[in-house]
């Protein structure tokens, strides 16, 4: 008969469907959860509670946030006149890590990928042409990741917005191919803004 304790394996089969995180390093999460205390473990239980309940998309770049537009969004001192699009809310965090990049964002919130059954539907595409009737914006940058996925979808929104007179520009390639923008350097994402080249 082998060893086991269903609640604690259960809290291992939940760490494990994080992306990244193997068996090792869920049972790692599951026993430092079990070595906490009964308070540390109730903030932590309401610390993901409340981020579930008060986060969700902003109505303008779909980002996460807590309120109705983002604080970048908000921002007078953004340059309006550019878009950079990305894949996830992590690829916000890692250009603003840069502090050379000051126009506004988009989030997909994926990759047109047909192997996993994302289409452009999926993604937040709408929103990003409802986004471009008005005007303002000058520039879409793609920064999707450099994979199949992010090439692909790079190129089906380059294709709408070529009607649409507005310059899109792409990341040079300072950011290894089949790599993630989120953990890219700082100096790595700075050059690949300064070298990004038209689609």
């Amino acid at each position: 008969m082998s060893y086991s304790i269903p609640a604690l394996d259960e809290l291992i089969d939940e760490f494990r469907k994080m992306p990244s995180v193997g068996q090792k390093s869920a049972e790692r999460m599951a026993f430092y959860v079990l070595g906490l205390t009964d308070d540390e473990a109730k903030r932590l239980q309401n610390a993901i509670g409340n981020a579930h309940e008060k986060i969700h998309r902003c109505k303008v770049c779909c980002n996460l946030t807590e309120t109705e537009v983002c604080s970048i969004c908000q921002s007078a001192e953004r340059d309006r006149t550019t878009v950079c699009v990305v894949e996830s809310p992590r690829d916000v965090l890692a250009f603003e890590r840069t502090h050379e990049y000051h126009g506004l964002y988009h989030v997909l919130h994926g990759a047109i990928s047909p192997m996993n059954s994302v289409g452009p539907d999926d993604l937040t595409v709408k929103e990003l042409l409802a986004r471009l009737q008005d005007d303002a914006v000058e520039e879409v940058i793609m920064a999707t990741n450099p994979t199949v996925e992010g090439e692909a979808t790079a190129m089906y929104i380059s294709r709408l917005l070529k009607p649409l007179g507005v310059k899109v520009t792409r990341l040079a390639y300072g950011i290894p191919v089949g790599a993630d923008l989120e953990y890219a350097d700082e100096v790595t994402l700075t050059r690949a803004l300064a070298g990004r080249s038209l689609l």
